[in-house]
């Protein structure tokens, strides 16, 4: 009755086969990470995105620029605009990413990106896939790193989401099998989950954190799941002065709500889908999603981004010049940091610290607040005085 249905969904799995062992085939291949140290110029793209991403991302450059200005002048430092990445350009070329905008990203050396619009089922737009999960594949930018802290609550988290696999990896290339039958997949790899689980790891090595939650759902999720949970107690065998405790999803997104236990987490390693809702709600503790920033890592390439969409209704309403830079300046200081510039990059928070806290300058989103670029401009004040003081 469904041999010609299931005949088709089989030679549609077979395709994604082939590409994801294509693809972990060429994760083994990869060299170290990138040293910025020893490059004679590192090259910062900018890509503004789509609804309020260019008026946000704009105001992140500009301040970007002012804390890098001498490394520009030496030409340590350079910044490249790309443009192309909006939801318009993408339509018309039927690309998450059109190829000659791909081409430009490669010859960066890290990038500062503005939220980008994706099409959803219903909305008559045609079926894209993310800009963002096509540029972590095209990059393998295998890493997302989201950071919340407020010390005056004890909370200290940094997650390390895995940005490749999961549920996201073939997130547009789903199967309906007949009309009351779908399919999407779920993709865990032994390569994908060790480097992530690795990379976490050193960072609670390096930085003193004394503990890393593995979240999953391993005991429903048995395959894949379960693949994540065994791989990253192998690693954990490599760091023995840390302790590794496991987490379903479930219980850890209601734990982070309980003031007592919350305190005990301070590293996370969890799968694509997991991440991305968890570190949504744990942005929601230091003042919501606009406040927080997010990296991308990979050995060659990295991308630093805000963690919230692009605001379509703030444009429509004509209230993108309201929009809150917060998220992507946080990103930006994120940025500095990777490529070496610490002192700039602690600088910078603490300048956002201040401002955010002071009310001077207060970012509602409409007009009885301030507009993005007072925001920055105040930054920049702010920044003189943190930069004098050290």
């Amino acid at each position: 009755m469904f041999e010609k249905d299931i005949e088709a969904a089989a030679e549609h799995f077979k395709r994604l086969l082939e590409r994801q062992l294509e693809r972990n085939e060429r994760i083994k291949s990869q060299g170290d990470f990138t040293d910025y140290k020893k490059l004679d110029k590192i090259v910062i793209g900018v890509c503004g995105g789509d609804g309020i991403g260019p008026v946000i991302t704009a105001q992140s450059a500009d301040v970007l620029a002012f804390l890098l200005k001498d490394e520009v002048e030496k030409g340590k430092i350079e910044f490249k605009t790309i443009d192309g990445l909006t939801i318009e350009n993408r339509i018309a070329h039927m690309k998450a990413i059109p190829d000659d905008v791909l081409e430009e990203l490669k010859k960066c050396d890290v990038i500062l990106k503005g939220p980008t619009t994706t099409p959803q089922a219903g909305d008559g737009r045609p079926n894209i896939e993310s800009a963002n999960v096509a540029m972590r594949k095209a990059l393998d930018l295998f890493a997302n790193v989201r950071p919340v802290r407020i010390p005056e609550e004890g909370i200290d988290w940094t997650f390390f989401r895995e940005n490749t696999e999961g549920a996201y990896a073939v997130g547009s290339d789903g199967v309906n099998v007949t009309n009351e039958v779908a399919f999407d997949f779920v993709v865990t790899t032994t390569e994908g989950t060790e480097r992530i689980a690795r990379l976490a790891y050193n960072y609670a090595r390096a930085n003193g954190k004394d503990r890393v939650s593995i979240i999953q759902k391993a005991n429903v999720i048995k395959t894949t799941d379960g693949k994540f949970l065994n791989l990253c107690k192998e690693v954990a065998k490599d760091f023995p002065e840390i302790t590794t405790d496991e987490w379903y999803i479930d219980i850890t997104t209601a734990k982070l709500i309980d003031p007592k236990r919350r305190k005990d987490f301070k590293v996370f390693v969890l799968p694509n889908l997991y991440g991305d809702i968890i570190t949504d709600e744990a942005a929601e503790f230091q003042g919501g999603v606009g406040t927080a920033g997010s990296a991308n890592i990979g050995k060659r390439y990295a991308m630093f981004e805000a963690i919230h969409g692009s605001a379509p209704r703030m444009v429509e309403e004509g209230r993108a010049k309201y929009a809150d830079p917060c998220s992507m300046l946080r990103a930006s200081a994120m940025l500095l940091s990777h490529i070496g510039y610490i002192e700039q990059s602690k600088a910078l928070d603490k300048a956002l610290d201040i401002c955010t806290a002071s009310g001077e300058y207060k970012i509602t989103g409409r007009d009885d607040g301030c507009t993005c670029a007072e925001f920055g401009e105040y930054v920049k004040k702010t920044l003189r005085s943190v930069l004098n003081e050290n």
